[in-house]
This record gives C-alpha cells, structure tokens and sequence, in this order.
C-alpha cells in the first residue's frame, strides 16, 4: 500500500503534531493505529486520530505518546473484535488469529529506554511489521515468531492487540 507510514522520522516536525511535540517523535501510537486500519481496507485521517489520541488522556495529551491501552480502545469502540496479550508464550498464537494486530514493545540501549508500537500482519512468509525503528524505508520481516524477533532485539514486555476485521 502507497499510503502506509513506514518511518515516522519522515514525517516533518510542524506536520501532525502529537500534543506538543511531533508525530516523529511520539506519534508510534496512531500511527500503528493508522496503518492497522489502511492494512485492513479502511480509510484513516491521520488528523482525527492524533485527535482521538491526545483526548483520551487530557492532561497528557499526547506528549508521551499513547497509552498500551489505546489502540484495543479504539478498535473496540468501532467495533472491531480485539484481543490482547503480554505472554510472551502467547504472542504468536494470537497474532495469527487477527487480520491485523499492533505490537507495543519497551527498549533499552544503554542508559536510554523507551517503547514504540508498530502494525503487523501474519503472512505465508511470516510477520510483516510496519514502522519498525529509525531506518525503515519499507515493510520488514519479523520471521515466523515474534517472541524470536523481540528476544534477538533484546526488546522486552510486549503487548499484543490482535484486531480482526468488522464482520457485516
């Protein structure tokens, strides 16, 4: 898809800010959001999104980016069917059960630590991750397990929100 976010340091500072600082910044959140929902077919306006995001904590407004919660709240809201896991043992499993899923996942180099949220999609040739870190330029593969893919990055208290798509 041509309209897929697969590198949120692209975006420009002054363009969909997230509370008061950028989407490059800490936009991971919507931004999985986002791509989550273009992966399944739907339209999605980046702006009604960072504005659903920074109303549903008030006072954070999105200056530390989206809560673990907020992409399930969301989908769930719309009426997706969502579940979710932070068992590692449980994370491959439940990613192939949903269409789509958003993966939230802490990091540490050294003395920083900070988390981000991707979208991924299961496929015959394993995960497929959306906005994965700094030098993305495109979809990447995560292999045939995500317990695998977080371990060998050393990433570390991962929630999964596996998403399917509304049934009519």
């Amino acid at each position: 898809m041509d309209d897929l976010i697969y590198n949120q340091t692209k975006i420009p500072k002054d363009r969909w800010r997230y509370g008061f600082r950028s989407s490059a910044s800490t936009g991971c959140g919507w931004i999985a959001v986002y791509n989550a929902l273009r992966l399944m077919g739907y339209r999605a306006c980046p702006e009604g999104l960072i504005r659903y995001f920074e109303c549903q904590f008030p006072c954070v407004h999105g200056n530390f980016g989206t809560s673990i919660w907020g992409p399930a709240l969301y989908f769930r809201k719309w009426g997706f069917p969502v579940r979710m896991t932070c068992r590692r043992s449980r994370l491959d499993a439940l990613a192939k059960e949903g269409d789509v899923c958003v993966l939230f996942f802490r990091w540490r180099r050294g003395w920083r630590f900070g988390a981000h949220f991707v979208a991924l999609q299961h496929t015959a040739e394993g995960f497929v991750g959306y906005n994965t870190d700094r030098v993305s330029a495109g979809p990447e593969n995560y292999g045939h397990s995500l317990e695998a893919w977080l371990r060998e990055r050393g990433y570390f208290l991962p929630v999964l929100t596996s998403i399917r798509t509304k049934r009519m």
